[in-house]
């Protein structure tokens, strides 16, 4: 009989549950949203009963339309938003909505750990800075301002422990959504009791340690009348979706790298040992893969700010992609294709929303430098893919010095751009490969977490019989040499505007 995975992909906006086969073909998927509340500036939370709701709906929807037996579905398994902090008492009932990713409450609580321990020690334990983004200085927060939750907290959980513990009553976690608690040894592969104890946190209250491929549990009988699984399906923890998406892309060993082109972008690769960059712009998860490491570079705005643009200064384009049935980009396209390499010597620094990696600075702007009244608008909207492009090659520079890198798998909706690809190829002087699914990176990774964790795949190079590569692109040996002098000037220019973008913060 036929096995069939379940992966669920519990994301900032809803969960989308997808049902591969065994051979790796999508069967079908269902999305159901839920909230996202945003306030006091930078508070940011959802309900973990919603996160459930929508797991039950999507999973009910998915095994009515795909006509699959429940009987049929060998594994469920997950990938998850990370870096969130979801207080739960001992019968997993949650005491107050989760804090998620995007929360940047903790700031007071972050300072204080730097009390305790200097930026470069915290980084070489956990593989990541201290910041505000991460669960440990998120329990710290609740632990100071909200102490009878504290108290009545039993475990901390990320999206889909909670959902793991939904479905089999187990208490757990995996590797990279532990690395995202920022108080894992990410060396030892175990919780930091020097980081614990630092943020004076109670340690039991962090769920037990197992790798991705864990059998976390069973669907109970509870949980197989609200989901319709079968009762006694097993249950695979999965991972975090930033590192899930590695596998999803086929980064399963040494050198193996992808890049994810959404409204923000990231470039990863797979490393045997943690990659720590001396100035701290890169960071290094565990990855879901045992044994492995998952080093990136995560920009903050990307095609978010080519959105940007598209809705600012592109609204004939817009105006005639609605007259005609089609998209802004088409025209948009035709404008780029006018200008060249170097964008007729616009440059554009993409720091709308301050920046990540490499920089980290919340102070850097978006710029364009260098305008002159010959420039065209094809030289503007040229200038913004080639600067998001730089930014990510800077990360790219880093994760080489540790591994060789020739070939990176593109995804996300900036991968449509025929243009941009190009563009990709010639400034991280690499291979650019096209799959035909550009967003199901995260639930493919899922669902060969899932079938390696049941012994459905005997190991994650099952992941190649998924991925389908619809095209290439290889880069132009003069190009390169172009774009490697635009980005020194990219690079200067931000140096240069540095000290400003510092001024300009304290504007009143």
């Amino acid at each position: 009989m036929a096995k069939y995975i379940l992966a669920h992909d519990l994301g900032t906006s809803g969960n989308k549950a997808t049902l591969f086969s065994e051979d790796g073909q999508l069967i079908g998927s269902k999305v159901t949203s839920y909230e996202t509340h945003y306030f006091n500036d930078t508070w940011v939370e959802q309900d973990a009963n919603q996160w459930w709701q929508a797991v039950c709906t999507s999973t009910k929807q998915l095994l009515q339309t795909s006509n699959i037996a429940p009987e049929n579905i060998g594994a469920v398994s997950f990938s998850g938003q990370m870096m969130g902090c979801l207080c739960v008492d001992k019968k997993g009932v949650p005491l107050r909505p989760s804090i998620i990713w995007a929360d940047q409450r903790a700031q007071k609580q972050s300072f204080e750990l730097e009390n305790y321990i200097s930026q470069k020690d915290f980084y070489h334990i956990v593989g990541h800075r201290n910041t505000a983004s991460y669960g440990i200085q998120k329990l710290m927060w609740i632990k100071e301002n909200e102490p009878e939750i504290y108290e009545q907290t039993y475990k901390v959980l990320n999206a889909k422990d909670y959902i793991v513990f939904k479905l089999t009553g187990e208490f757990c976690t995996e590797y990279s959504d532990a690395n995202s608690m920022a108080c894992f040894d990410i060396n030892k592969l175990k919780w930091s009791e020097q980081l614990i104890d630092y943020a004076k946190i109670d340690g039991d209250k962090l769920p037990k340690l197992f790798n991705s491929i864990h059998i976390g549990g069973y669907v109970t009988k509870e949980a197989s009348q609200l989901t319709g699984l079968a009762e006694g399906t097993p249950v695979v923890l999965g991972g975090g979706d930033g590192v899930v998406a590695n596998i999803g892309c086929g980064s399963i060993s040494s050198g193996k790298t992808y890049c994810c082109m959404g409204t923000s972008a990231w470039i990863a690769t797979t490393s045997e040992k943690p990659i720590f960059d001396e100035s701290m712009r890169t960071v290094t998860w565990a990855h879901a893969v045992p044994g492995l490491y998952a080093p990136n570079g995560t920009m903050q705005y990307a095609g978010g700010a080519y959105n940007w643009v598209k809705e600012t200064i592109c609204q004939y384009e817009c105006f005639l992609a609605k007259q005609n049935n089609s998209s802004p980009h088409i025209y948009m396209d035709e404008e780029i294709k006018q200008s060249k390499i170097g964008s007729n010597g616009v440059v554009f620094l993409p720091y709308l929303l301050g920046e990540r990696a490499p920089r980290w600075n919340p102070n850097a702007r978006g710029s364009w430098l260098g305008l002159k009244p010959e420039n065209t608008k094809g030289d503007i909207l040229r200038s913004v893919l080639e600067g998001i492009t730089m930014n990510l090659s800077i990360c790219l520079d880093i994760l080489r010095t540790q591994v060789d890198i020739n070939e990176i798998l593109v995804i996300g909706g900036g991968a449509q751009n025929k243009i941009w690809r190009q563009i990709m190829a010639d400034v991280f002087n690499a291979n650019i490969k096209v799959p035909k699914l550009l967003e199901e990176a995260g639930s493919m990774g899922a669902a060969v977490i899932g079938g390696v964790g049941t012994g459905i795949f005997k190991d994650f190079t099952a992941i190649n019989k998924f991925i389908s590569i619809n095209s290439e692109h290889t880069p132009c040996k003069s190009s390169v040499e172009e774009y490697k002098y635009v980005k020194d000037i990219f690079n200067t220019a931000y140096f240069s505007l540095e000290s400003l973008y510092e001024k300009m913060s304290r504007r009143i």
